[in-house]
């Protein structure tokens, strides 16, 4: 039974004496190494060498600190419920007495963890964050040896206050003006919080 119409040739003819050497297949192959000897590179020596980031680019989250230092990120679990991949989980836990400079708000994640062989990287969890608590990042997630290792806890993933990462590439001027505006509560640190007075706590 035929099933289509068409129809190839097939050759059988034989190979001459310097075919069955391989030397003009050999030839050919070392002439085109060659010839990329003299062009320019198209890979990047990383780490030792970084290539240029769009500002959009989305890389390894980063929870994010106010400017007197505590954690803004209060457990919601917006960002969680907004994942796609599920990939982000949390614990919650009540501020105690005393924790007032380390932790922003009465509440917040005493574990925080993303598995980033699940995380897609959308930047979703970002949008979902009311608090501005967590950003992607232009930092590239290094490679592991172990599965477990990829999972990101609160070590890895909260800001050094040494060495603060900037996000305002990923802010608008609206959003960054907002910011400023201290008579929002959303605004305010702790220490903001004693000289005003919240009309719903009376």
């Amino acid at each position: 039974m035929q099933l289509t119409n068409r129809s190839k040739q097939v050759s059988n003819t034989e190979m001459t004496f310097s075919e069955s050497l391989y030397l003009p297949a050999i030839l050919n192959g070392m002439a085109i190494t060659f010839k990329h000897m003299f062009k320019k590179e198209a890979t990047v020596r990383f780490p030792d060498q970084d290539r240029p980031i769009a500002p959009v680019y989305r890389g390894q989250h980063v929870l994010k600190r106010d400017e007197n230092g505590a954690e803004r990120c209060t457990a919601c679990g917006l960002c969680a419920v907004a994942c796609p991949a599920e990939a982000i989980t949390m614990e919650a836990a009540e501020r105690k007495k005393g924790e007032e400079t380390l932790y922003r708000e009465e509440k917040y994640a005493a574990v925080y963890e993303i598995n980033m062989l699940r995380c897609i990287f959308c930047g979703l969890c970002e949008e979902a964050c009311p608090k501005e608590a967590i950003f992607l990042t232009d930092r590239i997630v290094s490679a592991e040896d172990l599965r477990e290792d990829f999972i990101y806890g609160k070590s890895k993933l909260v800001e050094d206050t040494q060495h603060r990462v900037d996000v305002t590439r990923r802010q608008t001027e609206e959003v960054l003006e907002f910011k400023h505006d201290k008579s929002k509560y959303h605004n305010q640190t702790h220490e903001d919080g004693k000289d005003i007075i919240h009309p719903w706590k009376h």
